[in-house]
């Protein structure tokens, strides 16, 4: 196993409470520059998240599903095709756990405080990203670092995912 230097992990900000929020709203690299949209006015319909590029096209997008369980959130393309599952997995009162099927890659694996954006989010022994609120001081916000060669849009759709799911 390589261990990938810090220097390589990109960091972006992200906005707590982005459901409540109903704006949209530009998730930012560490040097501040705009980098995804949240697409606001999907969040506002239903409970669905469209994170797109910067020239507005969707990358991935989650909606709720009435048939599956209330612990269970879909990730899809922009045509509708599965890209990954998230599932609650274990509750405690110290950490969450969640296991996201990736369709075309790595399993993934969640564990830490959800709610408090401070955990990992593995493929195997790897550390695929980690969230945590000590790399931004705003108020409000917290920080996704994300290894290379992730798909980051996927990993920064599934950060947001478990926001919703926890909310």
């Amino acid at each position: 196993m390589r261990h990938k230097k810090k220097q390589d992990y990109t960091r972006f900000k992200m906005q707590e409470d982005l459901v409540s929020i109903g704006n949209d709203f530009w998730i930012e690299d560490e040097n501040g520059e705009r980098i995804f949209k949240v697409d606001g006015k999907a969040m506002r319909a239903r409970e669905t998240l469209v994170i797109e590029d910067r020239q507005g096209n969707t990358l991935c997008k989650t909606q709720e599903r009435k048939l599956h369980i209330k612990d269970t959130m879909e990730i899809e393309s922009p045509d509708g095709r599965s890209l990954a599952t998230i599932k609650k997995a274990i509750i405690s009162p110290v950490h969450d756990r969640f296991s996201v099927k990736v369709t075309d890659g790595s399993d993934l694996d969640i564990k830490g405080n959800i709610l408090d954006h401070d955990y990992k989010i593995e493929a195997g022994r790897d550390k695929v990203a980690e969230v945590s609120k000590k790399w931004f001081r705003v108020r409000g916000t917290y920080g996704v670092e994300v290894a290379p060669g992730q798909n980051e849009a996927l990993i920064l759709t599934i950060t947001a995912a478990l926001d919703i799911m926890t909310s």
